[in-house]
């Protein structure tokens, strides 16, 4: 089990068939102890029962900070020592760039960038205190491509800010053994995407991923997995493309 004996936290982990969700599931069975923060707490605690054993769920606004202080404290009383820190949380809206009101944008970017710095801002502190951890961020291949099937250019470009808000976080904590990277989904089967992908989409998607499939969750988890456990030691600084192949790099 490449995570007995550590203790993860992971936004927005709530959602059934959520990346998220998928994670916590995957990392319980590699031994952690997981603590799931999502909006709902009801939600957020029926996920962590269902994992089975000694793991908890709590109410986290990852935009509001003194939410994710609260949510530290209280992760830390019950689980000890944290190693894992997983930024998952994030919303998507479907708008073209004359069409982001000013209310649009601060919400996509609120969530998704604004929530890995605070969320970060929280644990961080008590990461340091005892001796190192690993933060994992979640971004898209949205952020790299310029653009998405289902998200707007400001969902690219909160996407695009975690990439460097991570690689930036890798360098100030790197001495203090805190490793920093990012996973970069493509298109992933989940609850977001589930009532909006047609059939003749799907295909005509399919076409561009050399992999001839689209990824569901546990792909995505997989990669979470690995960097949040030792396999990944000398890692920071890096970002994981999780994409069939649908971009790839030069």
């Amino acid at each position: 089990m490449l995570l007995k004996g550590k203790a993860v936290v992971i936004s927005g982990a709530a959602s059934p068939r959520g990346i998220g969700r998928s994670t916590a599931t995957l990392m319980a069975e590699h031994g952690a102890r997981v603590a799931i923060l999502d909006l709902d707490e009801g939600q957020a605690r029926d996920a962590a029962a269902s994992l089975g054993g000694d793991h908890i769920g709590l109410a986290c606004n990852v935009a509001d900070r003194d939410a994710c202080k609260r949510a530290a404290v209280k992760v830390t009383e019950a689980l000890g020592k944290i190693d894992v820190l997983c930024n998952n949380a994030g919303i998507t809206q479907p708008v073209k760039t004359l069409e982001i009101s000013p209310a649009d944008w601060d919400r996509i970017l609120d969530v998704n960038l604004r929530g890995v710095l605070y969320l970060s801002q929280a644990f961080i502190p008590h990461m340091r205190e005892n001796g190192g951890g690993s933060i994992i961020c979640m971004s898209s291949v949205s952020a790299q491509r310029g653009g998405g099937i289902f998200g707007g250019p400001h969902y690219s470009a909160a996407k695009a800010g975690v990439l460097g808000l991570a690689k930036a976080m890798a360098r100030e904590f790197g001495p203090d053994r805190i490793r920093v990277n990012c996973v970069t989904p493509g298109l992933i089967q989940t609850d977001i995407t589930g009532g909006k992908l047609t059939e003749a989409m799907r295909a005509d998607i399919i076409k561009g991923i050399p992999l001839s499939r689209l990824g569901d969750a546990r792909d995505v988890a997989g990669a979470y997995l690995f960097l949040a456990s030792d396999l990944a030691s000398y890692i920071t600084g890096a970002v994981i493309d999780v994409n069939g192949g649908m971009l790839i790099h030069g």
